[in-house]
């Protein structure tokens, strides 16, 4: 069988035909539409034209998703589907099966159906980029919560003295600006520099570049002796694109590693656990619409 898998994104809607086996047949991309509800149907209604014999239709989406019910209680930056039968009404419109969920969730659903996490019951996946998307797994599955919203990270908090400023919410201490102001701090610079030019010069040996590299590991693995220490996972995944950065899996698994050390020895109740890159990232939300929707046959 074949299916259409959607990622529909602030700027881009990424698409593919795959089978069960997620092997892809063909893919591509097109501007998602910023002015309606209707004009986004419309537009995932002329790409699926495209294709014969289309089973269902599994899409990964922004905000808050109730995958159950196919219900969007959210919709992120686009604003245009707040509280809406999204997977119902689709579904009308293109006569086969349409499931949705959240794009974080997506991107754990990746690991645990194709990736680093098909063998784990319980574990967390963290997304490192513009911000921080999170999720937990419970039982080899996704763990949404009562509201829809187990695992978003992205709001928790990272300083008492600055519980009340968001610039000290997660999301912004370790997304990509928190790593960028690290980096600026320490070169003395207001110079806006892509996470690629910051790796370069950390491969060039620039010692201040790994000393706000180091800090912001130190921090991201904070947060995640935190998240261990409530959900006692067998593994956390990193994802996000600099994640496919080996300095900064090193750097976060030592820090974890030094802070259990000594958290350890002073009796504190910690665990050690293993923390791995994931496997997916471009098309991790592709892969895990497909899984969710193959799950739910």
């Amino acid at each position: 069988m074949h299916y259409f898998v959607l990622d529909i994104g602030g700027s881009s809607i990424k698409y593919a035909l795959m089978d069960e086996q997620a092997q892809f047949l063909d893919q591509g991309k097109v501007p998602t539409p910023m002015t309606s509800l209707e004009d986004l149907y419309q537009t995932i209604e002329d790409l699926m034209k495209g294709y014969d014999d289309v089973a269902g239709v599994g899409i990964s989406m922004p905000g808050i998703i109730d995958p159950e019910k196919g219900y969007a209680y959210t919709s992120g930056a686009l604003g245009y589907y707040n509280d809406t039968y999204f997977a119902r009404d689709l579904s009308a419109r293109l006569g086969v099966p349409v499931t949705i969920g959240n794009d974080a969730k997506c991107a754990a659903n990746a690991e645990i159906g194709f990736g680093v996490l098909k063998d784990v019951d319980d574990a967390a996946v963290i997304i490192l980029g513009t911000g921080i998307g999170g999720c937990l797994v419970k039982d080899h599955k996704v763990h949404t919560g009562k509201h829809f919203s187990a695992g978003e990270v992205s709001g928790m908090i990272t300083s008492y003295e600055h519980a009340d400023d968001a610039n000290y919410s997660w999301c912004m201490r370790n997304g990509i600006i928190g790593l960028l102001s690290r980096v600026q701090e320490h070169l003395h610079t207001d110079t806006k520099y892509t996470g690629e030019e910051i790796f370069a010069m950390a491969h060039e040996g620039n010692q201040d570049v790994l000393a706000a590299i180091n800090e912001f590991s130190r921090e991201v693995a904070i947060q995640l002796m935190n998240i261990n220490t409530l959900f006692d996972c067998e593994k956390i995944a990193i994802g996000g694109g600099i994640s496919a950065q080996p300095l900064l899996m090193e750097d976060i698994n030592k820090n974890y590693q030094d802070l259990y050390a000594y958290h350890h020895s002073v009796g504190m109740p910690v665990r050690m656990t293993e923390i791995v890159p994931c496997a997916y990232r471009n098309d991790a939300n592709l892969l895990g619409a497909l899984y969710q929707h193959l799950s739910k046959q």
